[in-house]
């Protein structure tokens, strides 16, 4: 039987009011949304760790730039220590209850949160 439970990561953006079913909340983009007062964005947690390096998002941004490279060296870069350490203790997290990824990115399922909604929570049967 298919489990029809919510997953445990979503993705939101950022600009988007909180719901109460957000859970922990988690930035994950490396520099802070334009325009939002942190204040106002309740984060709970920011972990640069697990953000794609500075080389990496202008690379993917720039006229090289191609998704499914970009998924494969973001992986590349969530293996390193640090960000290894960070994503398994936000995978901890996640089994305690949900959990939602904020990003200001425009299109988030062409963005590094799905690489990371990919590593926290795979597909269940």
């Amino acid at each position: 039987m298919p489990d029809t439970s919510p997953p445990r990561v979503r993705v939101r953006r950022i600009y988007e009011p909180p719901e109460p079913g957000d859970g922990l909340r988690v930035l994950v983009d490396r520099l802070w949304p334009r325009g939002l007062a942190k204040a106002d964005a309740r984060v709970d947690e920011w972990p640069k760790a697990l953000t794609p390096s500075t080389e990496l998002r202008r690379w993917y941004h720039g006229p090289e730039g191609e998704y499914a490279e970009f998924r494969r060296r973001y992986a590349r870069e969530l293996a390193e220590p640090a960000a290894a350490e960070a994503l398994a203790a936000l995978r901890t997290r996640a089994a305690e209850g949900p959990v939602t990824l904020l990003t200001a990115a425009k299109e988030p399922e062409t963005s590094h949160t799905s690489v990371l909604v990919d590593a926290l929570d795979p597909p269940r049967s």
